[in-house]
């Protein structure tokens, strides 16, 4: 309880940026979840993890080859992340805009999935298009691109990017209730 007390304070404060007060249930995250295949993805990126609340679902999951990269720009969430203290994930104090260049530092340059928690349809939209234009530059061939958002509104701008490769999902057991696009990179 303390963490979700301690999420809905930072939450608050920067609600521009999380784009939600609560995090995600155990049932949002599985369903983000479901369709990856851990045993062949080697390297994950997360984009806006807040509190950790799907990270810490993915580290149970990743093979031991795997790594989990983090974006979170959020200095308390940041910190946060650092306590999970696992040698398979780095957690980056930098912006989603920035994932060309922070991957090529890391020595990566495609990866298999980015989960994206990020609420892009509050996020300027310049931001947003940058984000989601390097994270379908970055993802390999038939890789996934996981968002969850609050409304539909996103779909189209998801269908430019990826056509028609969009399967979405629905999870009403989350406040508020939430859409689940997987998009693949074709």
């Amino acid at each position: 309880m303390t963490k979700t007390i301690s999420f809905f304070k930072e939450a608050v404060k920067s609600y521009k940026t999380s784009g939600t007060l609560i995090p995600s249930s155990r049932f949002l995250t599985n369903k983000m979840l479901d369709k990856i295949d851990f045993s062949k993805s080697q390297i994950i990126i997360e984009l806006g993890p807040g509190n950790g609340a799907i990270t810490k679902s993915i580290l149970e999951k990743l093979n031991p080859k795997s790594r989990l990269i983090c974006f979170e720009i959020n200095d308390t969430f940041y910190r946060m992340l650092k306590e999970f203290k696992n040698p398979q994930l780095i957690v980056l104090n930098k912006s989603a805009e920035n994932i060309i260049q922070e991957l090529d530092k890391l020595g990566f340059n495609e990866v298999d999935v980015i989960i994206s928690s990020l609420p892009l349809t509050i996020i300027p939209k310049k931001t947003s298009n940058n984000i989601l234009n390097n994270s379908y530059i970055c993802l390999k061939k038939n890789g996934l691109f996981i968002q969850y958002q609050y409304s539909l509104s996103y779909l189209r701008k998801l269908k430019k990017v990826f056509g028609k490769n969009i399967i979405l999902g629905f999870e009403t057991l989350n406040f508020p209730p939430a859409f689940i696009y997987k998009c693949i990179k074709k």
